[in-house]
């Protein structure tokens, strides 16, 4: 498997592909869909944090406003207010490589002053493309998400796929953005509304490889995991699992979840088979 090293914030970089890599998703946040209210007091994130990394959790993915359906949009201030404290306190720990979720520029570029080395903007820089400059300024690793919302979609799921990420992509290239700091995630969940479109994501999800970036997986605890197993979204775990040994298997290199250790030994399980696959010799 090809190693791709991804250029991040602070000097700092990790290399893709031998190895699935797993982000712990830390809200805080009061109203976000399976862990709302759980860590915005600054304490209970920072122990929520250790406790990821603790499991395994390469980066900590640090959100400050709710991106569920129906979420209720807040100010700059109120998320910054949330995010910026827990995030220099990780910094200061030095536990774990941060990313902020945000898709707000000026809290971008806040955050990686606080030490955050990653930026993931769940609307593919096409809300606030000046965070495409924050990238490019900073050094940041960008994570560029597709979503299907506040717009129409093309039918097909992977052309739809192409159609936005590649105007995310024009974006990131005239910010000056470098290839090595870009990661894509497909955006499981934002606005594909049946368990069918999420279903048809996944079953062709390795068609995405054809962008050439590394892809992140972000199916953690989703309505379609529950519609499928028929479990509410904090017992979805051992679904959510499921879905990152698929997708490993279809060319993800790093995953997005909420319940660290399951995915991190799954996908550990995954990489060993990979790793062997490669070792067998011809027709076996």
């Amino acid at each position: 498997m090809t190693t791709r090293r991804w250029q991040l914030a602070h000097g700092r970089y990790l290399d893709l592909g031998p190895k699935a890599v797993v982000a712990g998703i830390l809200n805080v946040t009061p109203d976000s869909f399976s862990d709302g209210g759980l860590f915005i007091a600054p304490e209970k994130a920072l122990e929520q944090a250790r406790r990821m990394v603790k499991e395994g959790a390469a980066i900590i993915d640090v959100g400050g406003e709710s991106t569920r359906p129906g979420f209720a949009p807040i100010t700059v201030e109120e998320e910054q207010g949330r995010v910026l404290p827990v995030i220099a306190a990780l910094a200061a720990s030095g536990e774990a490589l941060i990313s902020v979720d945000t898709y707000r520029e000026d809290t971008a570029r806040r955050a990686v002053a606080a030490g955050a080395h990653i930026v993931n903007d769940v609307w593919g820089l096409q809300r606030e493309p000046g965070i495409a400059r924050v990238a490019a300024e900073t050094g940041a690793g960008l994570i560029i998400m597709h979503t299907g919302r506040e717009r129409q979609k093309l039918a097909d799921v992977i052309e739809d796929q192409f159609l936005f990420l590649r105007k995310s992509l024009e974006i990131a290239r005239a910010g000056k953005v470098a290839d090595s700091q870009i990661v894509l995630d497909a955006g499981f969940g934002f606005a594909k509304e049946t368990a069918e479109e999420n279903l048809d994501l996944m079953a062709r999800f390795s068609e995405l490889q054809a962008l050439g970036y590394p892809l992140m997986a972000g199916t953690s605890r989703k309505r379609f995991i529950g519609t499928v197993t028929g479990r509410e979204p904090g017992e979805r775990a051992a679904g959510t699992a499921a879905t990152s040994v698929i997708l490993r298997l279809k060319g993800a290199d790093l995953f997005r979840v909420h319940d660290v250790a399951i995915n991190v030994d799954a996908l550990a399980v995954t990489d060993a088979m990979l790793q062997r696959e490669t070792e067998l010799p011809p027709g076996h």
